[in-house]
């Protein structure tokens, strides 16, 4: 009959459907992409903090005849990845600033899981794990990311006056690095609302806003303001840095002392002045609540408070105050000390 298919169309149509059929049936699904070897991860993102030992796993299905694994750390904003370690399941070697720092974990036979001791602020980031076994490549990517704090932060002249890598200097002189977005995404969701452009490590300005008002970019909706890339040795703003858990601990001691009075309280006790980072990490993660200004080491009086009460500054959230940077011989102030442990 007219517009009815042949019998041999019929079979070219139906014989590929039936054979996927059979082939599901037999716990054999049609091939799809994806790793041959290595096994997905169940978590793609790994939690950790400062001074931790995390571990990024990457697990083999099954052993190749002859391959290689590579681990790398795709660095954010600068579209490079650097080397960490290279093993052929038997010897490994470590390559880069985190090579003495990096393992293989070495679980069993077909483990090529990462391990990373001391983790440090730098250390967030992307990974991959790359299986060469000189047929077709493989890899699965990780996130490593620390609990932590962000904080605002400009220096004494006041706002705007850091370029990019000015920013990035002055977050790792305050015991900190130059948040993420993500890491400055996380703040807000947690409270942070701050009117002043700040540098990311990804070279974007950006800032936080809870309460959208005239001051903050007008009205509109709650959110990250975006300035965009901006250029980074000539545009000038604020930096958001970024801190995690403390190795050592903060203590305060009082008094009504200058700076260098400060420096020589502290160093009597073992210690030294806290930098910036030290007292928003013990506010985060010890929950330091002191209601008396302290000197800090860039010169600034800072007090935290984790209790809002009406004489502690007044303001009804929790947080780090500031009374800016007095005059360092005005003996008004205690002091905010570090020690190791």
């Amino acid at each position: 009959m007219p517009g009815q298919p042949t019998l041999p169309a019929l079979r070219s149509f139906l014989l590929p459907w039936a054979l996927t059929i059979f082939h599901i049936g037999l716990g054999n699904p049609a091939p799809h992409p994806g790793p041959h070897y290595l096994l997905s991860p169940i978590h793609e993102v790994i939690h950790s903090r400062r001074g931790a030992t995390a571990t990024l796993p990457c697990v083999l299905g099954a052993s190749p005849p002859s391959y290689k694994v590579r681990w790398s750390k795709v660095e954010p904003g600068e579209l490079r990845e650097t080397l960490i370690l290279i093993t052929n399941g038997l010897h490994a070697r470590g390559y880069g600033p985190l090579g003495d720092r990096a393992r293989m974990r070495r679980g069993h036979r077909l483990d090529a899981s990462l391990v990373i001791a001391g983790v440090r602020l730098e250390d967030e980031g992307r990974y991959r794990c790359e299986l060469i076994n000189g047929l077709e490549d493989e890899s699965v990517a990780l996130s490593l990311r620390l609990e932590g704090v962000v904080f605002p932060y400009q220096p004494r002249r006041g706002r705007y006056h850091f370029n990019y890598f000015e920013a990035k200097q002055a977050c790792e002189e305050q015991d900190g690095r130059l948040a993420t977005y993500g890491q400055l995404y996380q703040a807000w969701t947690d409270g942070l609302d701050w009117c002043n452009a700040g540098w990311l490590l990804d070279g974007s300005v950006r800032y936080p806003v809870l309460t959208a008002r005239a001051p903050c970019g007008g009205p509109g909706r709650p959110g990250i303001r975006t300035y965009g890339p901006r250029d980074r040795k000539r545009d000038r703003y604020d930096a958001f840095c970024f801190t995690s858990a403390l190795a050592g601990r903060v203590f305060f001691v009082p008094g009504r002392l200058t700076l260098p009075e400060a420096h020589e309280a502290c160093g009597r006790r073992g210690a030294a002045v806290a930098k910036v980072g030290h007292l928003y990490a013990a506010w985060k993660f010890s929950g330091l609540d002191q209601c008396d200004g302290g000197w800090l080491a860039d010169g600034s009086v800072r007090f935290p408070i984790t209790t809002p009460r009406p004489r502690c500054g007044g303001l009804p959230d929790p947080g780090v105050r500031s009374f800016g940077f007095p005059q360092p011989q005005q003996a008004a102030y205690g002091t905010y000390c570090y020690a190791e442990k």
